[in-house]
């Protein structure tokens, strides 16, 4: 039964992206040939990897191409293939509607953005395939027909909210995308799309690399007889294949663009090639900045993965780590089988070694980075640090290597940020420990009362203030044979040990005399602390709350409780400055009426009021401005 002619509309986010391109202010129109040639290098590779995986498809796989055709009189580009094809329902679903990942966030931030340029950068940031032929067409017709079905779907819009799709009588397997030009306009950089000899030079451009032939009809001599004859326009090399030293920069920047679909160049590339008991050839590219969906779950990751040149999927996920999943690239491998899947991959003992020789000698890219050209690896930093900061935790055989490429803000430098290897060299004499603190933001750790001692005697502090950084800091214990100490947990301990025997009478003298109160506040507070002692950390602060050494900070436990978990009460420790006058005063008080119900209250607001000093959230913010205010009440 044939499917019916109907007009349907965009989904709303399809149409907003449809309105930025036929308005565009991309200023380099041309790459709209690049996406829609791609697209259809995609279809070539979809249709050979399904006649391998299914021997009873029919499908016509004998001369796979990409031709473009141009016609002047009716101002119309062709470009079409015979791979793939689509069926009905695909073409709703891949064109109708916009199912990538990030697409709301992307028109978010093209409203907020009032600059040109940078809304040129949010549009090549987010690559916009299909939809970049509205840029120089007011009209486009798509044919397709999908290998092994009967019924072809032509599609036809204008780009203004709806489209119509139906049947297609006699449709060749493959799809034909038809673009109806506007016209020339050399001062918005719309070219004339119908000359032969642009498209040629668009397609050595962005497409010389692609493993299938681009034909067009041979340039004219006005004696054909009939028909023109086809010609392939693009040299149909493997980057990955050829030297390194044949290959030209540019030319690797238009390869990453196929591939990953962004409109900016990468920041690096890298290159390996293994011989030996198994060969591999591989082309990786750290990007310049980070994908919207990097942070998301559904996004995909991984790098192409190809046997002998033979394209067999596309998002290789056995082949990099999640926490690298920003890298883009193509792995050829020599010695697998054609039909392999993705759950042979998940076994396979090649991939698993391909794997481990990639991660490094990404690894390895980023530290020369970071020695030869500070300010790439600054930008990499910026881009990428919350998602290689995750292998931390994941990838326990590279973490004295992710340390080493990893840096941090710290107490040392207000705008700098350091290496652990710069944080060590400049350590004390003496000092066992990495000090640091993690927070919501600098200046909270920087105002913290943890920090006070730390201060005082000039010693450098790590600031943390990722959310990663909460649980990384657990699970690594140190760098270069120095443990990661938290100020905000357990005992820390910065007098020498002359300086301890110096003090020892009159620390122990202090502790008595502070025994009774410190046990009053004991049991007063007893259903949210668990000690109450007296600190070495606080000089200006009456008192700060701290953890014991693994307890799970107030962060991460918020993190847990938001992610559903269900954890037991948390009791933390109570530290008191005993030079403090509010303190002092309290001991002094307690000592002369022990009975005394405003004392309960006193030590309520201490509590509180240490609670506030971190960041943390009052159990009861009412009851605390109550107190709070009949308590300044009385003082006036």
């Amino acid at each position: 039964m044939t499917s019916p002619t109907e007009t349907l509309e965009f989904q709303s986010e399809a149409r907003q992206l449809l309105q930025l391109m036929i308005h565009s202010i991309y200023s380099n129109k041309d790459t709209f040939l690049r996406e829609l040639v791609s697209n259809a290098s995609d279809a070539l590779d979809k249709l050979r990897l399904a006649t391998y995986r299914d021997k009873d498809l029919v499908a016509d796989a004998d001369d796979l191409h990409i031709e473009i055709a141009t016609d002047p009189e009716a101002r119309t580009l062709t470009v079409r293939d015979n791979g793939i094809g689509m069926s009905r329902e695909e073409v709703v679903s891949l064109i109708g509607t916009i199912a990538k990942s990030g697409t709301a966030e992307f028109l978010r931030k093209m409203k907020e953005t009032q600059d040109a340029a940078a809304s040129q950068d949010l549009i090549g940031q987010f690559g916009v395939g299909f939809y970049a032929s509205f840029m120089v067409a007011d009209r486009v017709t798509l044919v397709t027909r999908k290998a092994g079905e009967s019924e072809g779907v032509r599609w036809e819009s204008e780009g203004e909210g709806t489209y119509t799709i139906g049947p297609a009588e006699d449709a060749p397997q493959g799809t034909s995308v038809t673009l109806h030009l506007k016209p020339e306009d050399a001062e918005d950089n719309l070219f004339d799309y119908t000359d032969p000899a642009k498209i040629r030079e668009i397609v050595k451009r962005y497409s010389d690399f692609l493993t299938w032939p681009i034909r067009m009809a041979k340039p004219s001599t006005g004696e054909e007889d009939g028909g023109q004859e086809l010609e392939t326009v693009n040299s149909m090399k493997a980057l990955w294949a050829r030297s390194q030293s044949e290959v030209t920069e540019e030319e690797y920047a238009e390869f990453y663009k196929h591939i990953s679909h962004d409109w900016t160049g990468p920041l690096e590339t890298v290159r390996l090639n293994a011989e030996g008991t198994f060969e591999y050839q591989a082309l990786l590219f750290i990007p310049s900045r980070a994908p919207m969906d990097l942070f998301m779950r559904d996004a995909k990751r991984g790098v192409q993965l190809y046997v002998k040149r033979v394209f067999i999927m596309d998002d290789c996920e056995e082949l990099v780590p999640e926490y690298l999943r920003f890298v883009k690239g193509v792995v050829d491998a020599a010695d697998l089988s054609l039909n392999v899947s993705r759950e042979i991959l998940q076994q396979d003992r090649q991939i698993q070694l391909i794997r481990k020789r990639l991660v490094k000698k990404i690894l390895a890219t980023v530290k020369t980075l970071q020695s030869d050209k500070p300010e790439s690896y600054q930008t990499f930093w910026t881009e990428f640090s919350r998602a290689v900061k995750e292998g931390l935790l994941s990838d326990p055989d590279n973490r004295e290597t992710i340390l080493e490429i990893c840096s941090f803000a710290s107490t040392h430098d207000a705008e700098k940020l350091t290496t652990l290897r710069e944080y060590v060299e400049r350590m004390k004499d003496g000092q066992q420990h990495i000090y640091f603190l993690t927070g919501e933001s600098r200046q909270s750790i920087e105002n913290s009362p943890h920090m006070e001692a730390l201060a005082a005697k000039g010693y450098e502090v790590l600031i943390l203030t990722d959310p990663i950084d909460e649980m990384w800091v657990d699970a690594v214990s140190g760098f270069d044979g120095k443990q990661f100490q938290s100020i905000a947990k357990g005992q820390v301990d910065l007098d020498s040990e002359e300086e301890k025997k110096a003090t020892e009478v009159a620390r122990e003298a202090k502790q008595k005399e502070y025994e009774p109160l410190l046990t009053w506040l004991g049991t007063t507070l007893s259903d949210t602390v668990k000690e109450v002692r007296l600190s070495t950390r606080l000089t200006t602060s009456p008192a700060c709350i701290v953890g014991d050494t693994y307890d799970l900070t107030p962060t991460l436990e918020k993190m847990y409780r938001a992610m559903g978990q269900d954890l037991p009460p948390i009791k933390r420790i109570l530290e008191l400055n005993p030079d403090h006058g509010l303190v002092t005063a309290l001991r002094a008080a307690h000592a002369d009426r022990p009975e005394d119900e405003a004392l309960t209250e006193t030590a309520e607001l201490l509590y509180n009021m240490a609670l506030l000093a971190e960041g943390g959230d009052l159990p009861n913010p009412a009851r605390f401005t109550k107190l709070l205010a009949g308590r300044l009440e009385k003082t006036l």
